[in-house]
Formats: structure tokens, sequence, C-alpha cells
């Protein structure tokens, strides 16, 4: 598949697509799309940014209109057709965010049901009748358990971020919801990588897969620009506020190992004058909404965050992202790196490197040529 017009597509989500200007599938969509709308259950391993969303998305909602249109619409309250499954309460915005276009032309009703929010505004989502549910897997059993959702129609399962579903201790309930599904249902799973313990998940729940490969996987995207600064004698504030005077297009996202070093650097930051946000674990979640919010809308050029950003948000205006202090795994540099360079935008990647940094840099260097190390860039103005 070229191009979106090679599908046989229902002419409202197609209208949806010109509008949207969106023509050429990604590596991922071209793969995944055309098995999909076959019916077949699919494992989609693709680097962040690669526009796997679209890739549920279209199959899903032709689907599901297709049986509205041979008289058979959803009737039963709390009985959805589809269900997609995300780690957290941020990914889940972003697929029903993802949906919502094609809503418009379709008239498919899309809920959400996701942590983080009260059990008054869960219930509330569920009521009347709706076809597509995104769902956090902790509320999802919560609501089954009352009652409240029932899995028996469900026609396509999707499994977004399984490696992250992983991290968050989810997978016995991913099982959970899975075995309430009805045994022909199309699955459909998608990851960034596929650590044992998602090859495991894989095994037990699909008989038949294609498994697709997006090129880009486990690889850092085509349109990304990399450099590496050598911090000497531990003096990386230095270093950062020079690359900081040079200015990107988009946000920046700085990204730390620690919650101490995030909210020491946001200190050093606020100190000298450069203004930022703080995006980590164990802070008021609704300072930490705000604090994305601010960075999404452009209103604060910086974030500041621990690997908590680096997987599954997508921001997109992020023109680039900087390791102030790098992560020790490969995995986790390629999801902080994913968070620039999305569907096919350049993007810039800094990392600033000490000593200790070597066994990560090896590594770096079989993915890719790695680019040598660069000279400090000379200061232009100060800020102090």
């Amino acid at each position: 598949m070229n191009s979106f017009a090679d599908l046989v597509l229902l002419p409202t989500l197609w209208e949806t697509l010109v509008e949207k200007n969106l023509t050429i599938p990604t590596d991922i969509q071209a793969q995944t799309v055309p098995a999909l709308l076959a019916g077949r259950s699919v494992v989609g391993v693709a680097e962040t940014g690669s526009g796997k969303t679209l890739a549920y998305v279209l199959p899903i909602l032709h689907r599901l209109k297709t049986l509205e249109l041979e008289g058979k619409p959803v009737k039963v309250y709390g009985e959805p057709r589809a269900i997609v499954v995300v780690p957290t309460r941020e990914l889940g915005e972003q697929v029903a965010k993802a949906f919502k276009p094609f809503t418009h032309t379709t008239r498919l009703r899309v809920r959400s049901l996701l942590g983080g929010t009260t059990m008054e505004q869960a219930k509330r989502s569920l009521q009347g009748p709706f076809e597509v549910l995104v769902a956090t897997p902790g509320r999802l059993i919560k609501m089954m358990e009352g009652g409240l959702v029932t899995l028996g129609d469900i026609r396509t399962l999707v499994l977004d971020e399984a490696d992250q579903m992983l991290d968050h201790g989810f997978l016995p309930d991913v099982r959970k919801i899975a075995k309430e599904c009805p045994a022909e249902r199309q699955l459909a799973l998608f990851s960034a990588t596929v650590p044992p313990a998602v090859e495991k998940l894989i095994a037990d729940l699909f008989t038949d897969a294609e498994v697709i490969r997006s090129q880009g996987s486990h690889k850092v995207v085509p349109t990304l620009t990399t450099s590496h600064l050598l911090v000497v004698g531990g003096k990386r504030f230095p270093l950062l506020e020079r690359l900081l005077d040079k200015k990107v297009e988009g946000g920046t996202i700085l990204f730390a190992n620690t919650r101490e070093q995030c909210d020491k650097l946001a200190e050093e930051l606020e100190e000298a004058g450069w203004p930022c946000v703080v995006y980590r674990g164990e802070m008021d979640k609704t300072e930490r909404r705000r604090n994305l919010k601010a960075f999404r809308e452009g209103k604060v050029a910086l974030l500041i965050s621990t690997d908590l950003a680096s997987r599954g948000l997508d921001v997109e205006h992020v023109g680039r992202v900087i390791n102030y202090h790098l992560p020790q795994q490969m995995e986790n540099y390629l999801h902080r790196v994913g968070r620039t360079a999305r569907a096919g935008r350049p993007g810039l990647v800094v990392n600033l490197v000490t000593e200790r940094d070597a066994p990560l840099m090896s590594k770096l260097d079989a993915v890719r040529s790695a680019p040598k190390m660069v000279p400090k860039p000379s200061r232009t103005k100060s800020h102090h």
C-alpha cells in the first residue's frame, strides 16, 4: 500500500483523511492497516512516533460502521464492540483524540475509562450505547466487576504500548480482559520493544498473529539529528545554557534520571532565568497535568522530566530532546529520543556524555554510526 487511496475504506473515513491531508501512510500503517482490515490479528513492533494509533483507528471504525450500515447497530448500554487498552491516562487521552476527527463523519461514539478520574466521571462516560472504549486496565476491570461494562460483543481488542503495560504491572489485568472477550475477536498488540514478558503475552494470546516490524523499530528515526557533548569535570549546567541559547523550532524536553535531579535542574534553570515546568512521578497529578498542558500549548518552552515522559507521550511540537543525564538502558534511550522527530518531522537530540556513559555509547554505535563528540558550543550571550 503506497497511499491511503489504495484501501477500500468507507467514504466517511476517506473524507476525513483527505481533510486532514493524510494521503501517504507511514511504514507501520502501510503494513498493518490492510492486515487489520482483512480481519487478521496483528502484532506491530514500531518505534514511538511512527503513527501506529491511526493504524488501528481506521480498521476499527471501518469495521464497526460497516456493521451499523448492515443494520446491526450497538443498542446495549455498556457493551462496546472495540476496546483499546492503554497503560496511562495521558496515552488514553491521546488515543481518544486520534479517534475524534473520524467520529464526526462516521457518527460512531468513543468513550474513555481512564485511571485518575473520579468514579462518577467514569460512570457518566458509560451512559448510553457506544461503539469504542479506550481504557486503562485497572479502571476497566473495576467497571467490569461492577457490571457497568461487558465485553461479550467485542470484535477488536487493541493492546497499545504493551511494553509499558509491563512496566506498570498491568499484564495480569490485560490477560483477564482478553479472557472476557469472545474467542473469535480480532487482536492487535503494539509495542516499541518486545521484552520477554511481552513475548510470553503474545505467545499466550495469539495463535496465528502476523508480526509486523516497522523498518525503524529498535532504531532511531531517520529525521533525527543526534549530537554528543562531552561533560568535563562534572560541569553540565554551563553546557546546557549554551545549548539553550541556540533556538529550535518547538519545545525542548530535558531528561534526568531521578526526581531529585529533575527538581535540582528546574531550580537552577529558574534561577538562571529560563522558565520551565517539571513532569515526573510523585508529584501532584493536577500540577503535572497543568505543567504538561502549558508545555503542549507552547506557553513554556522547557519540560524537565524523568523517564515518565519518555513513553507514549505525544506532544506535537517537540523540536529537541536533551539528555541532561543519560539513561543506562538502550530501551529507555530509544523511548526518550522518540519524543521528537515524530511523524516524519525533523528533530534534534543532544546527549551530555560522561565517562560513565561509555556502555550506552557503544550500544548506540551499534544501532547507528553515532556522530563523533562535537566540541563545546561557543557561548553567545549570558543570562546572568
